[in-house]
This record gives C-alpha cells, sequence and structure tokens, in this order.
C-alpha cells in the first residue's frame, strides 16, 4: 500500500475547506483531480473516507481518523526536511576527530568548546591516538579529521597547519641538571628517563635526537598519559619530555622542575589532516575551518 504525501494533504485540505471546489482553489489545482485522488485514497484504502451532505462534504468517522494520522504524518516529513537542511548546512551533524595527547591536553578542549557555542547541535566523537594511527583511520575514512605531530608516513591526506607547541625536560626537584649551565639534550641521556607509550610522537622525537648524538634513551619506566608521567618523575623515577605549557600546569600539582631543550626539534608543529576537504561533511568542514582561524590567530 501506497499512500503519497500530495493525497494526503489534499484530503486534508477537501476536510478542513468542506467542498473538493474550495479545496482545489486553495491547492492551485483543478477540482477534478483533486476528486480523483481522493477516489484513488479510498480504492486504496478500500473504505469511503468522505460523504456529501446538503451542507458540503464530511468525513467518515475513517476519514477522521486517517485526517489525524495524516497530519501527524506530514508534520513528521516536513521534520525531516528541516532536519535535513540542518545537516546539508553544518546545522546539525556528527564529527569524528582523532587526535595525539599534546592536542588534547593543550588546545581542542577550548576550540571544541568555541565551535560547538556556534553550532549546539553538531555532536563530537573525540579519540585519543598515536600519530600513525590518527594518519591510518583518516585514510581509512574511520575518522573525518585527524590532529597530529609528526609526518603522514606516506598516506595520502591532504594536511593543514593548526598549531605550534615547545617541549622541554621535568625532573624531579633537586636534580642535578637544574641550574646547569650550558645544558645540552645530550646532558640529560645521562639519566633515565620515564617515556610515554610505544609509538608516542614524543617518544619518536627523543630517539630521534638521541640517534643523531650517536646514543640511546634508558627508558626506565613506560606510562600512557602526562599525568602519570608526572607522577613517576615526581617519585624519583626518571626524567622525563613534554610540553611546556603541559608542563606547567603539572608543575603548580608535582614537586618537579622545568629545563628548556634549547634545540631545534624541540618546536613542534601540530597539523590537521584530512582525506578529502571538499568531501567533508559540511559539519566537518565548518570545524577544519574553525581550527584554521585558530591557527592564525595562534601564530
Amino acid at each position: 500500500m501506497h499512500l503519497d504525501p500530495t493525497s494526503l494533504r489534499l484530503f486534508i485540505s477537501v476536510i478542513e475547506e468542506g467542498t473538493i471546489a474550495a479545496a482545489a482553489e486553495r491547492e492551485h489545482i483543478a477540482a477534478a483531480a483533486v476528486s480523483k485522488r481522493v477516489s484513488e485514497l479510498e480504492a486504496t484504502l478500500k473504505t469511503r473516507l468522505l460523504v456529501r451532505t446538503n451542507k458540503g462534504i464530511k468525513p467518515t468517522t475513517a476519514g477522521i481518523a486517517l485526517s489525524t494520522m495524516a497530519r501527524r504524518a506530514l508534520r513528521e516529513l516536513d521534520e525531516i526536511a528541516v532536519h535535513m537542511k540542518e545537516y546539508s548546512s553544518g546545522l546539525r551533524g556528527f564529527i569524528r576527530i582523532f587526535a595525539n595527547i599534546s592536542v588534547i591536553t593543550q588546545f581542542l578542549p577550548q576550540d571544541i568548546k568555541s565551535f560547538l557555542s556556534d553550532y549546539p547541535n553538531i555532536q563530537v566523537h573525540l579519540e585519543e591516538k598515536i600519530t600513525p594511527a590518527i594518519i591510518k583511520a583518516v585514510y581509512e575514512n574511520s575518522a573525518d579529521i585527524g590532529i597530529f605531530s609528526g609526518t603522514t608516513l606516506g598516506h595520502d591526506v591532504e594536511v593543514l597547519p593548526y598549531k605550534t607547541d615547545t617541549l622541554a625536560l621535568i625532573v624531579p626537584s633537586g636534580h642535578p641538571l637544574i641550574g646547569r649551565p650550558g645544558l645540552r639534550f645530550a646532558d640529560a641521556l645521562e639519566y633515565d628517563f620515564v617515556g610515554l607509550h610505544t609509538g608516542s610522537a614524543i617518544n619518536q622525537l627523543i630517539s630521534n635526537a638521541a640517534d643523531s648524538l650517536k646514543r640511546t634513551v634508558s627508558v626506565k619506566v613506560q606510562v600512557t598519559g602526562f599525568d602519570s608521567l608526572c607522577f613517576m618523575v615526581d617519585s624519583g623515577l626518571g626524567i622525563g619530555v613534554l610540553p611546556l605549557d603541559i608542563a606547567r600546569r603539572y608543575s603548580r600539582m608535582f614537586d618537579i622542575a622545568i629545563i628548556p631543550i634549547d634545540e631545534p626539534w624541540a618546536k613542534r608543529e601540530l597539523q590537521i589532516c584530512v582525506r578529502s576537504f571538499e568531501a567533508l561533511p559540511t559539519a566537518a568542514k565548518l570545524f577544519v575551518k574553525h581550527l584554521g582561524r585558530g591557527s592564525q590567530a595562534g601564530r
């Protein structure tokens, strides 16, 4: 059984106007066409919907029931159209974002908050991942947007600038490196490190820096987050590397000291990647543009 919206609208008009002629005038359609639509409805539903009286047309009991259901159905169809228009315009939507821990802890909370204040009906699904997993997810379309540091590892994705950050050493209070004149990263390699989880971009930078010095990094403990790393450093289990802004926050909670790393590799470019900007859902496009505006403001 197929009931088309046009027939239902005409049927409601007939009931509301009281005559087929008045309904036809209201809907700007021939009276014969209205009459045919109503007859087809009755044939499809196998029941009489209207009766003619000396006062015009009146709905039968079945006609009253159909008019109630038809109004509800047409209202829901209108709501579908409105909602779909909101999706196409970006006023409503769902964005899948994968980002590394540095981005999530430093920049994304405020960027997401300001974005959602403009687009409250958009939902954001955010997952923390390491850089290789971020790039792979975007390339395979498991994520709309990736935000990372490092390289794209050969995957064919579009890359846009986001923010910069600077890495710093954190050491326990009273550590011998504190205040050492002319300190270089090579000096830090004399001590045990507390490292982040395997695949971390910071780990890779530290390892590359040690390789360039023909040295190795002695990782005593490996953890999965910045707070855990600070707990370990505070306990004297090693030294660590964090983004400077994050290190400053944790230095207020832990008995640790911050030592700048005066090396070119310690300043990082954080980047946005998408599979194809033009192919993104509208909501995701709006978010990338929002991040881009924040990027320009922060440079």
